[in-house]
Formats: structure tokens, C-alpha cells, sequence
């Protein structure tokens, strides 16, 4: 190390490289050679002519050179250097707007209890002076245990003192200075991919140790079967209606991305009477649809389903749709055992629906 730089353990790979080399070292340049032959001094002695003249051989001035003089390279070939785009798109993001739309709510304790009545005692109209009896109500008590979701990375000591700075693109775009950081937003954006995937599709009964998303726990509840045939317009109204008439006023659909399209299509005759779409939601553009509990708007899922005869729509309420945590997304290094850093990221959450009555579904839509 030159004296005076300091030490080599930075994370910044730049900084690192600067702290052993200072800024009047280029990378590719000799900076001790005991022997004195340096790569410099070498090639001047290969170029010289043997009448000690040191201008190059005439041989060599009428070579030509292109891009694929000096053979194949590592990318190309070995004269013309690779330039790698800043920029690392990532092909596998998918959207996830529900982690953030379904209420987050703190939780005390390894479970998430609530209480519902699940029937009144009715009242009646009685005669004058009638013997007044009590009628009864049915309560019932429900638990969702709390479960675990990490997602962990690693990066060696060589790859954080190597990489150089990229932007991470997806849906959105994030700034990473060193390796460590790049396998951060990535392991980040992989945790929120898996907690949305769960709050729609997780069965705990599948699979124990994940939550139960809300089709789950919708169940047949309020269901339109449509046994494998095309959705309607009359499907969504009326299934609306049936969450309703059960309570219920939904106030979001979710639905895989072919039934969105094939709602769009059906409603097409009506675009140019009425505007069919509706921001919300920090300003998300989608279409809406009205209904006998108001304007809706619509969400098409990157995670659900698009298998003909699996094809889903939901109405949900989502006064009563809550994400209980207990403890939010967490940052947390690990043990050391190599010459290298790992981390995880943990949430410990679990969804709850409160009255799947008062939302409904149509399912096995063609």
C-alpha cells in the first residue's frame, strides 16, 4: 500500500481503490517494479530498429487495425475495452401495490385475535303487556398466528472492493454505490414480491410456515361460479350486490390482468359516453367500475391467476382487510465467518379479514 492512503477497508469501491492509490494512479499502471522492466519500457524495445533508429518499423506503421485486431477478448476482442451500461434492469420485478393499499396494523403478540357476532338475537313486535324474552347473540373468537418472512443476501469482501456504482431499474429506480447496496435493493424488492404474492395467494394449510391471503380466507364465501366460461358485466354487478346484501360495501376489485382486459372490452361501447377510469392511491390511473356500492376501482394482480378456468375477480371491502404486524421490514447483519457480509431482512406479519361476507368473487372464469 502507498504510505499516506490509509487503510483499504472502504465499501465505496472508488474510495477503496483511491485509498490505496490515491487519484495520480490510473488503474493499469506499474507503480513498483523491482526489476525495472516495466510493460512500458518493454514494448519501446520491441518497437526499436536494430540501427538503433526509435522510430517504429515501417512494417508495423502500414499494419492495419481494427476491432478485431489483438484476437478475442474476454466480450470481443482484446484491443477494444467493454463498457457496461450503468443501468441493470431487473426482468423479474412485478408490481406490488397491496402490500402498501391493505392497512398495516401494529400487532402485540404472536397471533392476531379479534371478536365477531356472527348472528344477532332478533327483535320482534309483541302484543300489549307480552312476557319479554331475552334473545341471544353469537360471538365467536378468531385467531391468525403471526408468520415469518426473510430474504437474505450476501456479497464478498472482492465484489464490494470490484463493482463499480449502478442504478437499479424495475418500476422504479434506486441508486446503488457498492455491491452491499445492490444486494440490498434487490433482497428488498424480493421480500416485497413474496409478501404480496402471500396476501393474494398464501395458503397456510399448503404451506404452514406462510399467511393466508385473501382468497384463502375468502373461501367459497359469496362465490360466482362461472364453470370455465367468460366473465359479464351482470357477473361483477351482481356480485357486488351479494356482498352487499350480506353488509358488505366493497370498494376495491382485484383480478388477474386477462380479466381486467376482457372487462375493458365490455366496456368498451361505454368509453365515449363516460370515463371509465379513476386515480387513487398516490395517484394509480385504473379503471373503474360502478356498482351498486359505488365507483370501484379495479387492480389487475401480476400474481394471480391467468389459467383458463382459474381466472379470478374480487370485490373486497377493505374496512375490514388489515396486514397485522408485529414487527415491520427489518435490516439485520449477520455473522461473519468469511471474507465476506451477509445480512437478512425480516417481517413478521399475517393478513386478517375481518367479514369475508361483506366481500365476494367470481371464480373459474374462462
Amino acid at each position: 500500500m502507498t504510505a499516506g492512503y490509509g487503510s483499504c477497508a472502504v465499501s465505496d469501491p472508488v474510495a477503496m481503490y483511491r485509498a490505496c492509490f490515491g487519484d495520480s494512479i490510473s488503474t493499469g499502471t506499474t507503480y513498483a517494479d523491482p526489476m525495472g522492466f516495466t510493460g512500458a519500457q518493454i514494448q519501446m524495445k520491441s518497437f526499436s530498429k536494430q540501427d538503433g533508429n526509435s522510430r517504429v518499423q515501417d512494417d508495423w506503421m502500414g499494419k492495419a487495425i481494427n476491432t478485431q485486431s489483438g484476437g478475442d477478448g474476454t466480450a470481443g476482442y482484446a484491443l477494444v475495452p467493454v463498457y457496461v451500461d450503468p443501468v441493470i434492469v431487473d426482468r423479474s420485478r412485478k408490481e406490488t401495490p397491496l402490500v402498501e393499499m391493505f392497512a398495516r396494523v401494529a400487532n402485540m403478540g404472536t397471533t392476531a385475535d379479534y371478536n365477531v357476532i356472527t348472528a344477532k338475537g332478533a327483535a320482534s313486535y309483541l302484543a300489549e303487556d307480552a312476557a319479554l324474552t331475552e334473545a341471544d347473540d353469537t360471538e365467536d373468537r378468531v385467531s391468525k398466528a403471526i408468520k415469518y418472512l426473510y430474504s437474505v443476501g450476501r456479497v464478498t469482501g472482492p465484489m464490494q472492493a470490484a463493482m463499480p456504482g449502478y442504478t437499479i431499474s424495475g418500476f422504479t429506480e434506486s441508486m446503488a454505490s457498492t455491491a452491499k447496496q445492490k444486494e440490498v435493493i434487490t433482497k428488498t424488492m424480493a421480500l416485497k414480491e413474496a409478501e404480496e404474492d402471500a396476501l393474494i395467494n398464501g395458503d397456510a394449510d399448503t404451506t404452514p410456515a406462510e399467511i393466508d391471503g385473501f382468497i384463502d380466507q375468502q373461501g367459497t364465501t359469496n362465490k360466482t361460479d362461472k364453470d370455465t366460461s367468460d366473465i359479464e358485466l351482470d357477473d361483477i354487478y351482481d356480485s357486488c350486490a351479494d356482498a352487499f346484501d350480506d353488509g358488505g360495501r366493497p370498494n376495491l376489485a382485484v383480478c388477474a390482468s386477462s380479466v381486467f382486459t376482457d372487462v375493458q372490452k365490455l366496456l368498451s361501447d361505454y368509453i365515449r359516453h363516460e370515463s371509465t377510469t379513476k386515480s387513487f392511491a398516490w395517484g394509480i390511473e385504473t379503471m373503474a367500475m360502478r356498482t351498486i356500492t359505488g365507483e370501484m376501482p379495479v387492480l389487475p394482480s401480476m400474481f394471480m391467476s391467468n389459467v383458463t378456468g382459474s381466472k379470478e375477480w374480487f370485490n373486497l371491502d377493505m374496512r375490514y382487510i388489515e396486514n397485522r404486524v408485529l414487527q415491520d421490514v427489518t435490516y439485520e447483519e449477520m455473522g461473519r465467518t468469511t471474507d465476506g457480509q451477509k445480512f437478512s431482512l425480516k417481517l413478521y406479519h399475517a393478513l386478517i379479514n375481518r367479514a369475508p361476507s361483506f366481500c365476494s368473487f367470481i371464480g373459474e372464469i374462462a
